[in-house]
């Protein structure tokens, strides 16, 4: 029959090429039919510390990441040394020859006799083809096309390697206690976090990107550099996040839909952009891609301590929504929604993200695009009142926005206080006028908000509440608690301000107990609830030892906190 659900984690230093067999391994999963969760947890360093690439597959679909082994694959000793008691008893390891190890669970496979050691990977994603029993070729294919555009003398020297230690596996009598159970396949994308948001946005006609490289941010702006050439895009690595955030409001102000994606290192530095971005009344998206801080922290490693930086991030009043995907699809959809809301409403609007989801790698049933929108920019000028003001007062706080040097108007923008045509003014009575204009377009924005997601059971004993990737955790908590015989719910927010307590206060008062779930030392999410609703929240389960939110963790503290 097989597992109908294992977790598989790939241990070993940074350069041992841990990544190359595990997401050939992730590729060839999906293509064979898998669901699957990744969690990557790596080192700030180039080279060396001890790096772990977990893949959590199931027959079935899943949403969040696990703690349990069942599989444990060491490139190197450390690995076995740090992981080997997370090891389910019914589990195995899969390790060199040469390293020490006495437990009755091990596979030893003498690698170093199929290839030098910077090939080694190579000769265990053939072993661990076989220990998994997944398709022969569809592993080998996968292999082909990941080197495929190398040298062809690599590729050959791969497919040698590759074939030898499968040929030894075979010849063995290998357990069989992590063989998968066989699967239909189906037509899935493999995709993290960030190439979700990344294709959300070229494909609501994002057109520009300005970036300083920031861990676990970066990918993003990458990914659309590949694209660059086909669609048009021009993505820009600027000096630091000043000038790239400043680089993108130049070009947003000239018609040109514009993002930044950064780290909360990199955001602080953007703050002043932000300002200038509400009083300009320039559309711009700013991803976040959060890690544990102060300052630099620990840059590889997840959190979900920014929120509140994000939402008071800039000074002066001015609207603002923050996003905050729970999901691969939310990451696409969301970041479509964010980047054509901040055209609509002419401001910035956030997307919150993290390390975890930022690099965990799902299967995604592909994005029915046909019928999506793009951002509509800009005002024709044949609609607007002459003479004309770009600052117009409006019932909606939104004023028509031409695009200077599209029509015969003059276009003027200032980041002083402004007159309705544009220009520096201190008449405290327009200053009045036009921050009550701006704040006006809170209204648009309340009304388009995404609703939370509830799931369980009606009037339940226990409900989870969370935000953005901790999300899955706490479903799965939910469904495992349900299990045992209680009554429970999660409620999920994609959208995390502004908050309508007429969505979801019905069911916090409709549970015996709410427990606040959340990434972070200070419960952030947990104070902006209690400040909008006016109640009081005391349960709560915080993660922020720089590891995602996993089930076991949240039922841990559940258990162990008398809820």
């Amino acid at each position: 029959m097989g597992r109908q659900e294992l977790h598989v984690l790939i241990g070993g230093e940074a350069g041992q090429g841990l990544v190359t067999i595990a997401m050939i391994l992730t590729k060839a999963l999906v293509r064979s039919g898998y669901y699957l969760v990744v969690n990557q947890s790596y080192q700030s360093r180039i080279r060396g510390g001890h790096n772990t690439f977990a893949i959590r597959v199931s027959t079935e679909e899943i949403i969040a990441p696990r703690q349990r082994l069942d599989f444990l694959v060491a490139l190197n000793q450390e690995t076995v040394d740090w992981h080997r008691t997370e090891i389910a008893p019914d589990g195995l390891i899969l390790l060199d020859e040469r390293f020490a190890d006495a437990d009755q669970r091990c596979v030893k496979a003498p690698f170093k006799q199929f290839a030098e050691e910077k090939f080694a990977n190579v000769a265990y994603l053939a072993v661990l083809n076989k220990l998994l029993g997944l398709d022969e070729q569809v592993v080998f294919q996968t292999l082909e096309d990941y080197f495929g555009a190398k040298k062809p003398e690599v590729t050959e020297k791969n497919r040698q390697i590759f074939s030898a230690a499968y040929e030894w596996a075979s010849g063995r009598n290998l357990p069989e206690t992590v063989r998968l159970a066989p699967v239909a396949p189906q037509e899935h994308l493999m995709l993290n976090g960030n190439e979700a948001i990344a294709l959300g946005a070229i494909s609501a006609g994002l057109k520009f990107c300005a970036f300083y490289p920031m861990t676990p941010a970066t990918s993003i702006s990458l990914t659309l550099q590949a694209a660059a050439d086909d669609l048009g895009l021009v993505v820009e690595q600027a000096e630091d996040e000043i000038a790239a955030i400043n680089m993108a409001i130049g070009a947003s102000y000239a018609g040109v839909p514009a993002m930044v994606a950064t780290s909360g290192g990199g955001f602080a530095l953007m703050v002043e952009g932000v300002s200038l971005a509400g009083m300009t009344e320039t559309p711009i998206l700013i991803v976040v891609a959060q890690r544990p801080g102060p300052a630099t922290g620990l840059p590889t490693r997840t959190e979900q301590g920014d929120l509140e930086f994000i939402l008071h991030a800039g000074h002066g009043e001015f609207p603002r929504a923050i996003f905050a995907p729970t999901t691969i699809e939310e990451c696409f959809h969301l970041t479509r929604k964010a980047l054509i809301l901040a055209e609509k409403y002419q401001s910035p609007i956030f997307l919150l993200t993290d390390q975890f989801l930022a690099d965990s790698y799902r299967a995604v049933a592909p994005f029915e695009i046909d019928a999506l929108d793009a951002t509509s920019v800009g005002s024709s000028p044949e609609e607007v009142s002459l003479p004309y003001q770009r600052y117009a007062l409006t019932d909606s706080g939104v004023s028509p926005r031409l695009l200077p040097g599209q029509s015969t108007h003059l276009v003027v923008c200032d980041s002083d206080e402004h007159t309705s045509d544009g220009h520096i003014t201190e008449d405290l009575t327009v200053r009045i006028l036009m921050v009550e204009k701006r704040l006006r377009k809170s209204a648009g924005l309340r009304a388009e908000v995404t609703l939370p997601e509830y799931q369980g059971d009606n009037r339940p004993e226990v409900l989870f509440v969370t935000w953005g990737s901790s999300c899955g955790a706490v479903v799965e908590a939910a469904a495992e608690l349900r299990l045992r015989g209680h009554r429970t719910a999660a409620l999920c927010f994609a959208q995390v301000w502004p908050l309508i307590p007429d969505q979801f206060l019905s069911y916090l008062q409709g549970a015996d107990n709410v427990v606040m779930v959340e990434g972070n030392a200070t419960a952030q999410f947990t104070r902006m609830i209690c400040r909008e609703t006016g109640l009081d929240l005391p349960h709560r389960i915080l993660r922020y030892d720089g590891l995602p939110m996993t089930p076991e963790y949240i039922l841990g503290q559940f258990q162990s906190g008398g809820f």
